[in-house]
C-alpha cells in the first residue's frame, strides 16, 4: 500500500484533542521523529512515498491541521496516489473522521500504526489475544462516534489487515464481550504464567531482564549471550513474546536471562496496560538490563522514554544502588574521538555502564562479569567434605547453589565449594544437621 508520512511539529504544547490535559513537548528532535514515523510504517512493509514534517502553528480541533495545509496535503495525496495517511501524533476521532473525509484516503495515528505492527509481530497465543485486547480498547471510542460517517470497510482486527465487517453494523455490546472474553482469556495465562514464575523461584536462578528502546540490539545482545537464534532485524519491534534462555556466568552462576519488547516514545496506553502481564517479567526481575544504542543521535532521549516506562511499571529508575545496569551498545560505530568521550561519560556515572557492541561481541565478557557481580553481592563462598553416602545432599547443592569445584578421594569422601545466596544459607545448614555434618565457618 503506498502511504504518506505526516510528523506535525506543533509549536504550542497543547494538543488540539477536546478533553486532554497540555502535553510535555517531544524530548525528540523533529528529524529524529520523522526518521522513526517511516522505519514505523516500513517495518510492516508499507510503501513509504513521501515523509514530511508539517509545522502547525495551532492545532484545529476539527483536524489538527489548519484548511490551508489541509488542502494543500490533499493535493500532494492525489498527485503521490496513495490510500493511506500515516499522522505521527495523536489524533481524536472527529479528527480522523474529517482528515478521512477531506483527503479520500485512510488515515492512522501514531497509536493505531503501533498497533497495527504489534498486530503483525505478535506469535504467541498470549501476544495475540494482548494486541486484539489493546485495539479493541483502543477502536471501541473511535468506532462508535465514527458509525453514521464511514460507509467504508475496515479490517476486522486492524486497519490494513483486508476486508473486515462494516463498521455499521459494529456495535457496543458486541465490544464489550469480545473485550471480556479475551480478558478472561488472558486471566488464565497470567495465572500460568504466575506458576511458572513460582516454579522458577524454587531455584536460585535469577531473572535477568533485558529491556530498551526499539532497535536497540537487545535481540542481537541476547543471542550473543544465550546463543538463542531470536529474530533479530535492524527494524522496530523485530521481537514481541517475550522469550527466556538459561546462561551460565562465568563464575558458573545460572541466571534465567529475558528479552522483552522494545519501548518506544509516546508508546500507547493501551499498550502498556495490556502487556503489563508479560512487562511483570521485568518487575520481577532480580536486575534489568537497559540496552542503550549509544550511537544514536537521540540516546539520551531514547533513554529517558524507557525510563518512564520502567517508572509506569514500578521499577526504581533513580536510585544508584537499584536493579538497573545501562548496557551501552553499538560502540562498534562510533567514531575514535566520539568513543572517548564515551567511555570518559561513563566513568563518571554511578552505577558505571557497560560499553559493549552486541555484533562484534566486543564487551561481552565484562558485562557477564558485571552481572556476576552485582547478581553476587551477597553471596557466601563455603566449603565442605561430603561422605559418599550423601549423594541427596550434593544434589541439593547441584540444584540450590553454583558448585564451583568439586573433588572426589579415594574413599569417595567429596570435597565441595560452592557459592550460595544469602537466603539459601540456612536451608543449606538444615541440609547440613540432617546429614550429621559440621556447619561451614
Amino acid at each position: 500500500m503506498r502511504v504518506l508520512v505526516l510528523v506535525p511539529v506543533v509549536s504550542r504544547t497543547r494538543t488540539g484533542l477536546p478533553g486532554r490535559a497540555d502535553r510535555t513537548p517531544s524530548m525528540h528532535s523533529p528529524e529524529d521523529r520523522l526518521a522513526e514515523a517511516k522505519g514505523l510504517a516500513e517495518a510492516i512493509d508499507l510503501d513509504v512515498r513521501s515523509a514530511l514534517l508539517v509545522p502547525v502553528p495551532q492545532p484545529n480541533p476539527a483536524t489538527l491541521f489548519g484548511s490551508g495545509k489541509v488542502e494543500e496535503i490533499r493535493a500532494l495525496i492525489e498527485d503521490l496516489e496513495v490510500g493511506l495517511v500515516i499522522v505521527d501524533h495523536a489524533i481524536s476521532p472527529g479528527q480522523q473522521r474529517n482528515l478521512e473525509v477531506a483527503w479520500k484516503a485512510k488515515v492512522l495515528d501514531r497509536t493505531g500504526l503501533i498497533l497495527e505492527i504489534f498486530g503483525r509481530r505478535a506469535q504467541t497465543r498470549e501476544g495475540r489475544l494482548q494486541v486484539e485486547l489493546a485495539h479493541l480498547s483502543y477502536q471501541k471510542g473511535r468506532l462508535v462516534r465514527a458509525w453514521t460517517h464511514l460507509e467504508r470497510q475496515r479490517g476486522g482486527r486492524g486497519f490494513l489487515g483486508g476486508p473486515g465487517e462494516a463498521q455499521i453494523e459494529l456495535d457496543r455490546r458486541m465490544l464489550d464481550e469480545r473485550i471480556i472474553a479475551i480478558k478472561r482469556e488472558l486471566e488464565g495465562v497470567v495465572r500460568t504464567r504466575d506458576l511458572h514464575r513460582k516454579g522458577r523461584r524454587k531455584v536460585p536462578y535469577p531473572i535477568v531482564a533485558i529491556v530498551g528502546y526499539t532497535n536497540a540490539g537487545k535481540s542481537t545482545l541476547f543471542n550473543r549471550v544465550a546463543g538463542a537464534g531470536v529474530l533479530a532485524m535492524d527494524q522496530v519491534f523485530a521481537t514481541l513474546d517475550p522469550t527466556m534462555r538459561e546462561v551460565r556466568l562465568p563464575s558458573g552462576r545460572r541466571v534465567i536471562l529475558s528479552d522483552t519488547v522494545g519501548f518506544i516514545s509516546d508508546l500507547p496506553t493501551q499498550l502498556v496496560a495490556a502487556f503489563r502481564a508479560t512487562l511483570e517479567e521485568v518487575i520481577e526481575a532480580d536486575l534489568v538490563l537497559h540496552v542503550r544504542d549509544i550511537a544514536h543521535a537521540e540516546t539520551e532521549a531514547q533513554a529517558k522514554d524507557v525510563e518512564g516506562v520502567l517508572r509506569d511499571l514500578g521499577v526504581d529508575t533513580v536510585a544508584a544502588d537499584g536493579h538497573i545496569l545501562e548496557v551501552w551498545n553499538k560502540i562498534d560505530l562510533l567514531a575514535p574521538e566520539v568513543r572517548a568521550d564515551a567511555e570518559g561519560a561513563a566513568r563518571f556515572r554511578k552505577p558505571e555502564p557497560v560499553l559493549m557492541s552486541a555484533v562484534t561481541g566486543e564487551g561481552v565478557a565484562a558485562l557477564l562479569d558485571r552481572i556476576d557481580l552485582r547478581l553476587g553481592v551477597a553471596d557466601q563462598i563455603l566449603g565442605f567434605t561430603l561422605p559418599a553416602h550423601e549423594g541427596r545432599l550434593l544434589a541439593w547443592l547441584h540444584q540450590n547453589a553454583d558448585v564451583l569445584d568439586q573433588n572426589a578421594d579415594e574413599a569417595g569422601s567429596i570435597a565441595v565449594r560452592v557459592r550460595i545466596a544469602s537466603e539459601k544459607k540456612m536451608r543449606l545448614e538444615q541440609e547440613l544437621r540432617r546429614a550429621g555434618l559440621p556447619l561451614p565457618e
